[in-house]
């Protein structure tokens, strides 16, 4: 079972000052701000459920970031000991509080696909038994799926594969 404490997080002076200086700056993107909030009430003490309330944020949420922390924790403090810059730890740090990279949503349409589309757009219309002189967008679209390259398109779409 679980142990019910949240995770201690200490910061070194140097570390503080610079997750201090993130929530001051007005470029900072307010995501990367609310995490270094986390943090920092974290190392003031407060548990994962006054953290949530005082940030509006999920309990969850807290602990994913109490716990992203603290699992680096012991790098960066070594790195500090090493006489890491400024810069490099502060990249560290951003680093630690950044989102996860995300497989995000999958082609639809092959490599392949692609390539017999452009093929296709660079062919002549009239040559292909279109009375037009260029293609359009929405002609390109028939004859796409006429020639069963793929089962449906947009005209946006084929728009983008040429552009």
């Amino acid at each position: 079972m679980p142990d019910p404490r949240p995770l201690r997080i200490k910061l070194s002076q140097q570390q503080r000052t610079l997750l201090e200086q993130v929530v001051r700056r007005y470029s900072s993107p307010q995501g990367l701000v609310q995490r270094v909030m986390v943090v920092l009430l974290a190392a003031e003490g407060m548990n994962n459920s006054q953290i949530a309330q005082q940030l509006q944020l999920a309990r969850n949420t807290v602990r994913r970031w109490r716990q992203r922390w603290s699992a680096a924790a012991n790098h960066m403090i070594s790195m500090e000991g090493e006489g890491i810059s400024d810069k490099q730890l502060l990249q560290m740090m951003i680093a630690v509080l950044a989102d996860a990279p995300r497989s995000g949503t999958p082609a639809t349409f092959t490599t392949e696909q692609v390539v017999q589309i452009v093929a296709l757009a660079c062919e002549s219309p009239p040559r292909v038994g279109h009375p037009v002189s260029h293609w359009t967008a929405q002609e390109l679209v028939s004859e796409i799926v006429k020639r069963g390259i793929v089962e449906q398109i947009s005209p946006r779409s084929v728009g983008r594969f040429l552009k």
